[in-house]
């Protein structure tokens, strides 16, 4: 029996790092139009159902106008979720219960793409997907990268007296010695109905699997990061197949 699964694509209108960075140009497409595409790339074959979430009109006008007719635009983010300070889980789990009291069915699983963080590719998608189904016990996967610095060799934080120590304490000599660590890239979150039912409150549970994505990948946070993802995308700079 084929899962059923919602995918969904949660956004603000608002931004104050990157003013109305989810439709800003990026290589002459709007942001949202690549986690749109490969969203839908994903559903061939498979029983899912795309769900934009989000409180702008603007946004909702723009996805609908590049054409993607399988990515439902009908929920309406409540203005309690669309700001700075609510969780995205909460976010997840509201267009969850409209998605299954609308079209009356129960998600096996929600595969949630980060606008912000499109360098993904189908196979990352698949891979990720089967990892996480091929585990009985776990609850949920989500993206990372290897990360360029280590908490046990070169991370430092302050200790109570105000002087500084390294973040974990260990005797490690080298980088390469200490143990492996990973930055969360906010590209894709997957969860099995379970996490929900068990009312999770963090994406990080005692029971969730990572999947390393092993090319670029990384999250628009400032300005210049688009300068770096346009320049990687227009200069056909990028070490994996992208979905265009």
């Amino acid at each position: 029996m084929m899962n059923k699964g919602l995918i969904t694509i949660c956004v603000r209108g608002g931004s104050k790092g990157i003013p109305g960075k989810n439709i800003k140009p990026l290589s002459e497409k709007p942001l949202i139009y690549y986690t749109s595409k490969i969203a839908e790339e994903f559903k061939k074959n498979k029983d899912v159902d795309i769900y934009l979430s989000t409180d702008s009109e603007e946004i909702k006008n723009v996805v609908n106008n590049l054409g993607f007719n399988k990515i439902k635009t009908d929920y309406v983010r409540p203005k309690t979720l669309a700001t700075d300070i609510a969780g995205k889980l909460d976010v997840i789990k509201d267009v969850k219960i409209f998605a299954e009291s609308s079209l009356n069915k129960k998600y096996d699983y929600v595969l949630d793409l980060d606008v912000t963080s499109p360098l993904r590719s189908i196979e990352d998608l698949e891979k990720a997907y089967k990892l996480l189904f091929e585990s009985e016990q776990a609850l949920n996967i989500f993206s990372v990268s290897p990360a360029n610095r280590n908490p046990y060799f070169n991370m430092v934080e302050e200790s109570e007296d105000g002087f500084y120590k390294l973040s974990k304490q260990a005797e490690f000599l080298t980088r390469q010695s200490a143990p492996k660590v990973y930055d969360m890239n906010a590209s894709f979150y997957i969860y099995k109905k379970e996490f929900f039912e068990e009312k999770n409150r963090s994406v990080i549970t005692n029971k969730s699997l990572i999947y390393e994505i092993s090319h670029i990948c990384f999250d628009l946070d400032h300005p210049i990061d688009f300068e770096f993802m346009s320049f990687l995308l227009e200069n056909d700079k990028l070490d994996f197949d992208f979905i265009r």
